[in-house]
């Protein structure tokens, strides 16, 4: 069985005393109920050490929501896996449509990323996605099969396990609009039938798929239900603990 994995991205909301209350909240609810699933927050980077020390004795991960590929050097504004690694992060979200999109980041350079972090020991949540359009000309497959094997480029078996993939319809990012269940489910079969195909059935029945785009304590029972999808990853509704927690215990 693989184990679930619901993880929070906070995106550029929450100043320092704002995540603070919300991780109060987020652990609160969570010391009231039993789950089995693993619990990922990443904040902004202004507030990922304190997550950290605030998380510390419970089952909250932290992650980042980007960094850089190289190790250090002149790159005004850019954040090093060292750096995540020094203040507590587990994980690190890469190739993010909005990183794709709004910051024009390449599959070149989301593989490059992918294999920083992974050498250094940080678990990426490899994200990936197909447009509206992309979708309606039905090339959704084709779309994911290149952000997978580009984003994946020279990545071993052995290097892989520690990658969870993150399937995101990019026009169901934010907009209210979900995947139907079955739509979700396809996708996700898709990916794991790529991952046998580069990866052998073991590694691929073993690896982690989230389902991300506008999930809700209303949807979420029943994406989760699926049998390709292995938790989520949130949006908005990770913004609020009471919403985060539902997503949790639908998971």
């Amino acid at each position: 069985m693989r184990k679930k994995i619901v993880a929070g991205n906070w995106k550029m909301f929450n100043n320092l005393n704002q995540s603070i209350t919300l991780i109060s909240e987020i652990k609160q609810e969570l010391a009231n109920i039993d789950t089995n699933c693993e619990v990922v927050i990443c904040p902004p980077f202004t507030s990922l050490e304190t997550a950290s020390t605030l998380t510390k004795d419970s089952p909250i991960a932290i992650g980042s929501q980007n960094m850089y590929f190289e190790e250090s050097g002149a790159y005004t504004g850019e954040i090093s896996a060292d750096m995540l690694l020094s203040v507590g992060c587990e994980y690190v979200i890469l190739g993010h449509s909005e990183r794709r999109t709004i910051f024009k980041e390449t599959d070149e350079l989301i593989n490059k990323k992918v294999k920083k972090a992974i050498a250094k020991g940080l678990k990426p949540i490899f994200c990936i996605g197909e447009t509206l359009q992309e979708r309606e000309e039905n090339r959704t497959e084709k779309v994911i099969e290149v952000q997978v094997k580009a984003g994946l480029n020279s990545v071993t078996a052995e290097e892989f396990k520690n990658v969870v993939i993150a399937y995101e319809p990019v026009w169901a990012i934010g907009t209210g609009k979900t995947a139907t269940p079955d739509q979700a489910q396809e996708v996700h079969k898709f990916i794991r039938n790529l991952l046998v195909e580069l990866y052998g059935n073991d590694i691929a029945n073993n690896t982690v798929i989230q389902y991300g785009g506008s999930v809700k304590p209303e949807n979420a029972k029943e994406l989760l239900a699926q049998a390709d999808i292995d938790g989520a990853l949130v949006g908005g509704a990770c913004l609020k603990a009471v919403s985060f927690i539902d997503i949790i215990k639908a998971a």
